[in-house]
């Protein structure tokens, strides 16, 4: 274990009995692949077993958290809960994306921001605490991490259309977004954007793709507007 992996450990408050598995977790097949480590010294098969974790204790957590939620409405639930964009924003709570082990070619592109990379070490993260120390070890992680301050992130989950129902529902002017910026090659491209009600900036984001700088502008847009008004959005 090198001092970047106990720097992890320290940040997400939990510390691996088998350190290996924390390893492994953190290694992209890119790496793997570079190194000569075979399909089995990545991290896909942790985040098969994760993956199937985090299905469970989100299931289990709506289910009691919203007694008297239909089930069409839980499944949406859940899936904006663990899908690609959001399990990614819960990454960077502890900057997961700074400790992968990544290819050099997989590094030079935007790896380490890249939302397919960092939510898919996320699950595989949560299936080395579950195999490294059982299922309520994970659940704990789960709770901390994803499943904490739900209300944003279902908030920043669909945020454009939310940001667009606040606007109009209170008629405060015309919603739209402004590219301020688009760097890098093609391959690695990095884009900001502004919110904008009628050429006020309420919010700015960036993003590897216009559609993901939107989205992270949209939602400071919503907390902006959320401490303006003093209201509960």
């Amino acid at each position: 274990m090198n001092a970047m992996e106990r720097e992890l450990e320290e940040r997400i408050g939990y510390t691996f009995r088998t350190k290996s598995l924390l390893s492994q977790a953190l290694t992209h097949s890119s790496y793997a692949n570079e190194k000569h480590l075979g399909h089995l010294g990545c991290n896909e098969r942790l985040e098969f077993l994760g993956d199937s974790v985090l299905e469970v204790v989100t299931s289990d957590f709506l289910f009691h958290r919203f007694p008297d939620m239909p089930e069409g409405d839980l499944t949406k639930t859940r899936a904006s809960m663990v899908c690609e964009p959001t399990l990614a924003y819960c990454a960077e709570q502890f900057e997961l994306g700074k400790y992968l082990h990544l290819g050099k070619g997989e590094d030079a592109t935007g790896g380490r921001t890249r939302n397919s990379v960092v939510s898919d070490a996320l699950e595989s993260l949560i299936g080395a605490i579950y195999l490294d120390s059982g299922f309520e070890s994970a659940r704990t992680f789960i709770l901390k991490f994803i499943m904490n301050d739900m209300e944003h992130k279902k908030l920043f989950f669909d945020s454009k259309t939310n940001l667009q129902e606040i606007v109009q529902g209170s008629g405060i002017g015309e919603l739209s977004y402004v590219l301020l910026a688009e760097e890098g090659p093609d391959h690695n491209k990095s884009f900001e954007v502004a919110a904008s009600i009628d050429g006020r900036e309420i919010g700015r984001g960036k993003g590897r793709t216009k559609k993901a700088a939107e989205q992270r502008a949209a939602y400071e847009g919503i907390l902006c507007l959320k401490k303006e008004q003093g209201t509960c959005i």
